[in-house]
C-alpha cells in the first residue's frame, strides 16, 4: 500500500494511492462517497491500452487519512497537485467522476495545464450544481441540506438509498447486480462521516464556471441522459458549452454510475479519448 503526505497550510494528511502500468499517466479521481475502488472496471482496460494508471482516495475517504479539517475544493485540488509532484508526473491525463470532476476543474483553475495534457469530466458536478439567479436550472439548496440531514440521522440507510439511485437500480437490474450495489455501499460506509457531510457543500455549492473557461487542453465530457444524481441539463450540457472544443458524449439511458452499468460503452469512449 502506498501513501504520501499531502501538506496544506493547516495540516498534513496521508493520501492513499495505487500506481500500475507504464506509459503516459492517467489519474482517476473518484466520486462521492466512494473511493478509488469504484474504478475497478476501468483500471485494467487503461493499463492494457498502454497507459500508466494512478488512482487515489480523496482525503476523508477510502484508505486515506480522515482529518477534521477542510474539504473545500481548493484543498482537494492541492492534494491532487501534491500527488502529481510526489510522483514527478508530467503530461498526465486527468479523469474525474462526479465530485472528482470538481478536482479536475479546480486543479486547472488554480494550477493551469503545464503538468497535464488532457482532462475528462465523467457524470461530473461542474459547472455549478446550485440554483441561483444566474443558474436557474440548478438544484435548490434544500436538496443538499437534505443530504446532510439524512447522513447525520442515518448515514448507512441514506447511503443504501443513494446507492440504488446512483445506478437507477430498478431500471438496470440486468446490467448491475445487487451485490455490486452493496459493495459500493460498503465502500461508502468506510468514509469519514465528517468528510461525507462536508463534501456535500463542496460539490453542491462550488461554482466551477470560471475554472472551465481556463481549460486549454483537449477535454472529454461524458454524461448519461438518465442521471438522477447530477442531471445532464445541469452539468454535462453546460460543461460542454463552457469548455472550448470539448468532445461531448451522451450515453443513452445511462445513470449517474455509468462506469458500472454501461462500462463497455464508457470504456471505449474513454480509451479512444486517451489514445486520440
Amino acid at each position: 500500500m502506498s501513501y504520501f503526505k499531502s501538506k496544506t497550510a493547516t495540516e498534513e494528511v496521508n493520501i492513499f494511492y495505487e500506481d500500475f502500468g507504464k506509459g503516459q499517466p492517467v489519474i482517476l479521481i473518484h466520486g462521492w462517497p466512494l473511493s478509488h475502488r469504484m474504478w475497478e472496471y476501468q483500471i485494467e482496460e487503461i493499463i492494457n491500452a498502454g497507459f500508466r494508471c494512478i488512482t487515489y482516495d480523496r482525503r476523508g475517504f477510502g484508505e486515506s487519512g480522515k482529518p477534521w479539517g477542510k474539504y473545500d475544493y481548493d484543498t482537494l485540488a492541492s492534494d491532487l497537485n501534491n500527488l502529481i509532484d510526489h510522483l514527478n508526473l508530467s503530461d498526465s491525463i486527468l479523469v474525474g467522476f462526479s465530485m472528482g470532476g470538481g478536482e479536475v476543474a479546480r486543479f486547472i483553475g488554480n494550477y493551469g495545464t503545464n503538468k497535464i495534457s488532457k482532462a475528462a469530466l465523467i457524470s461530473a458536478v461542474p459547472p455549478f450544481m446550485l440554483k441561483t439567479s444566474d443558474n436557474p436550472e440548478g438544484l435548490d439548496k434544500e436538496v443538499f441540506e437534505g443530504f446532510k440531514k439524512n447522513v447525520r440521522e442515518d448515514r448507512a440507510g441514506f447511503l443504501a438509498g443513494f446507492g440504488d439511485k446512483f445506478v437507477n437500480y430498478s431500471d438496470n437490474k440486468e446490467k448491475i447486480s445487487k451485490d455490486q450495489v452493496h459493495l459500493n455501499w460498503s465502500i461508502a460506509c468506510k468514509a469519514s462521516p465528517k468528510a461525507t457531510i462536508d463534501c456535500v457543500d463542496s460539490f453542491g455549492l462550488t461554482d466551477f464556471r470560471e475554472d472551465l473557461r481556463k481549460f486549454d487542453v483537449p477535454a472529454l465530457v461524458v454524461h448519461g441522459d438518465a442521471d438522477q444524481i447530477v442531471p445532464i441539463d445541469v452539468a454535462g450540457k453546460k460543461s460542454k458549452d463552457l469548455i472550448s472544443n470539448a468532445k461531448y458524449e451522451v450515453i443513452k439511458d445511462a445513470p449517474h454510475g455509468l462506469v458500472f452499468t454501461h462500462k463497455k460503452v464508457f470504456n471505449k469512449i474513454l480509451i479512444d479519448f486517451l489514445k486520440s
